[in-house]
């Protein structure tokens, strides 16, 4: 198995450069890696996107597992306009702040996101009455890639079913 270092993927991104090339985006491209995860709602678009954009809603179903929850959140949505959600252990145990800014947003349809220098992707696709959710987003160094895969899944699994209860 080939291992490398960042200090050595940063000398290739310097050779890069010279040769040419846009060192940093290349870069970013060789060390970071996007992780996709999906769902479908049973529930019309209309639906869908207010319980995904609602601070109110967002409380209710943001969580990975019963014992999180979502104490706080706000959102302004629009391209420039900012998102934050507290989640906390419900023991208080631990608690961190997910913030960022929306980098585009098309009503009923797409929110780019960034956060914390990574990026996010969350695309909605109605079809027949219910919506297909694919949501694409930066991995981070600090969890294995299958326990964010698996967090973020079962935060989608969450909301798919929050939206589903409404009905």
């Amino acid at each position: 198995m080939l291992t490398t270092t960042k200090q050595e993927l940063s000398q290739i991104g310097c050779f890069i450069c010279l040769l040419g090339g846009n060192a940093f985006s290349n870069l970013k491209a060789i060390t970071s890696m996007m992780i996709t995860i999906d769902t479908t709602v049973a529930a019309p678009i209309e639906e869908v996107w207010r319980a995904w954009t609602t601070p109110d809603d967002i409380k209710k179903w943001n969580a990975a597992s019963d014992d999180w929850h979502t104490t706080a959140a706000s959102v302004d949505l629009r391209t420039g306009g900012a998102f934050s959600s507290r989640m906390e252990a419900k023991d208080g145990s631990f608690g961190f702040d997910f913030a960022g800014t929306y980098t585009k947003v098309v009503p009923h349809r797409l929110i780019e996101m960034e956060f914390g220098g990574r990026a996010a992707v969350v695309e909605f696709t109605p079809k027949d009455g219910s919506v297909f959710i694919r949501e694409s987003f930066d991995a981070e160094d600090t969890h294995s890639i299958e326990q964010q895969r698996q967090g973020w899944q079962a935060i989608l699994n969450r909301f798919a079913r929050y939206v589903e209860s409404l009905r």
